[in-house]
């Protein structure tokens, strides 16, 4: 299943009502992205009806929709907005002090981060898994909106900040119920937030997180982290070789809202082409994986995927 190389750019708005556009507040964390013709989704819509086992691998370009920052938008994303960066796993387990800064900043924006809901994209991907289409989805997003849409042939290749597992003896909780027992710990504790982060936390001032109380694991003691990999951790060798696994079951590739510079994701679409795989990409921006795709469209997630049929 080769199909001949086009690089296209797609505006879908006219082909579809309103529904599917960001709400106001949302918009700001999508960016800009150009215009083409209609024949875009037919070569698009080409490439899905074709694949008998489709895998899709998605993105932060993806959550955008649902009111999410990403990282690397231009213009939009935390690097351009902020010279403030993730935090790293090195610095996480070896530093107190960053724990704690850590988790007041997400403890005061869990809220409003476990608040998002699925836009029209996962919804359509969650469609695509009912109706056969769909072989396997592995998400670099850690936001549950894939599982919140009802996805379940589902990896969660950064694992899922909806989870809190201790670096102690392993075990796996739910944030919402850390949430608890931050507000228990903390009960006179305020501060002023700024910017939000895509990872679910929120800017604060330094010294507004003197005085915050961080508990530990409640079974043995040991330090508390999200169930997500850190910038400068890395996914585990059960779970990439699961996803390669799934892959090899697959007959083609789709790309959605990721624009690839993380190896994590990359070395699957490295994968795809060793074994001469279609590839198409739907991504406001340019890829580390361009120079693989057959077919590159530009486009917001949830106005595109809404019009491609699994047929």
């Amino acid at each position: 299943m080769r199909l001949p190389r086009r690089i296209l750019t797609l505006h879908t708005a006219p082909l579809r009502r309103a529904s599917s556009v960001p709400q106001a507040g949302m918009v700001g964390f999508v960016p800009a992205c150009s215009t083409a013709d209609a024949h875009s989704l037919e070569l698009l819509q080409d490439f899905v009806s074709r694949a008998r086992r489709l895998f899709v691998i998605s993105g932060a370009g993806l959550s955008t929709e649902s009111g999410i920052p990403d990282y690397r938008s231009e213009g939009v994303g935390l690097y351009a907005r902020t010279d403030r960066r993730p935090m790293q796993y090195s610095e996480f387990v070896r530093s107190a002090k960053s724990r704690q800064r850590y988790w007041a900043r997400n403890f005061v924006g869990w809220p409003q981060f476990s608040s998002h809901q699925p836009n029209s994209a996962h919804k359509a991907l969650q469609r695509w898994e009912e109706r056969g289409k769909l072989h396997w989805l592995v998400t670099q997003n850690v936001d549950a909106l894939h599982s919140k849409a009802g996805q379940n042939r589902l990896t969660e290749l950064h694992g899922c900040a909806h989870r809190v597992m201790c670096l102690g003896c392993g075990e796996i909780s739910a944030r919402e119920d850390l949430q608890t027992r931050f507000v228990a710990l903390n009960p006179a504790w305020r501060a002023q937030t700024g910017a939000v982060a895509p990872d679910g936390d929120v800017f604060i001032e330094d010294e507004q997180v003197l005085h915050f109380r961080v508990p530990s694991c409640e079974a043995c003691g040991g330090i508390l982290k999200p169930e997500v990999t850190f910038f400068g951790d890395t996914v585990s060798k059960a779970t990439v070789q699961f996803v390669h696994d799934r892959l090899a079951e697959s007959d083609a590739v789709l790309v959605v809202g990721s624009s690839l510079q993380v190896y994590s994701g990359y070395r699957f679409l490295l994968a795809a082409g060793d074994r001469k795989m279609s590839v198409a990409i739907l991504n406001i921006g340019p890829t580390r994986a361009d120079h693989l795709a057959e077919l590159k469209v530009s486009g917001r997630c949830g106005e595109v995927l809404s019009v491609i049929r699994p047929l």
